[in-house]
């Protein structure tokens, strides 16, 4: 049996950009958790433990948890080619990690033909870059360290990353 040579999925044979089909995939409940480590720095972090920074645009963690989620809902608008999902489930949880930084942690989740990875990887995304848009008045010195798929099942293959 010849080995197949992996390629890119969004691409068809002549080379051009196309859709994915999910036509003939099998509906099976899917999720997928990404997260986003972002770096405040000790200052805002103890802001943040002494309560929710409060903003003429709401309070700082639950406005990027509305971010997060909305951007999530819109992810085929954001990304090409990703097919439009009317997604089951949509969480995010932001927790203070150290002295320094913190976690957002979304978690995403669909009964369909096709994963929700993309759009867990966007919700977290986009509340740490909420964060970062309602915390730089305070500082210019915020870093979103690192965005990453944590774990995907339901699809041809589950995905967990350990640390």
């Amino acid at each position: 049996m010849a080995a197949t040579t992996p390629r890119l999925t969004h691409l068809n044979d002549a080379g051009q950009p196309a859709m994915v089909n999910v036509g003939d995939k099998q509906v099976t409940a899917r999720l997928a958790r990404a997260r986003a480590r972002v770096r405040l720095g000790a200052e805002l972090v103890a802001l943040v433990q002494a309560g929710d920074l409060p903003t003429r645009k709401g309070p700082v963690f639950q406005t990027a948890i509305l971010a997060g989620v909305m951007a999530a809902k819109r992810t085929a608008d954001l990304i090409p080619l990703c097919h439009p999902l009317g997604l089951d489930d949509c969480q995010v949880r932001i927790d203070v990690l150290d002295d320094e930084r913190i976690e957002i942690e979304c978690t995403t989740r669909v009964t369909g033909k096709t994963g929700v990875e993309m759009e867990a990887l966007t919700g977290a995304s986009v509340a740490a870059l909420t964060v970062y848009d309602m915390c730089k008045a305070l500082s210019h010195g915020i870093v979103i360290e690192e965005t990453r798929l944590l774990e995907k099942t339901g699809g041809k293959s589950d995905y967990l990353f350990t640390e």
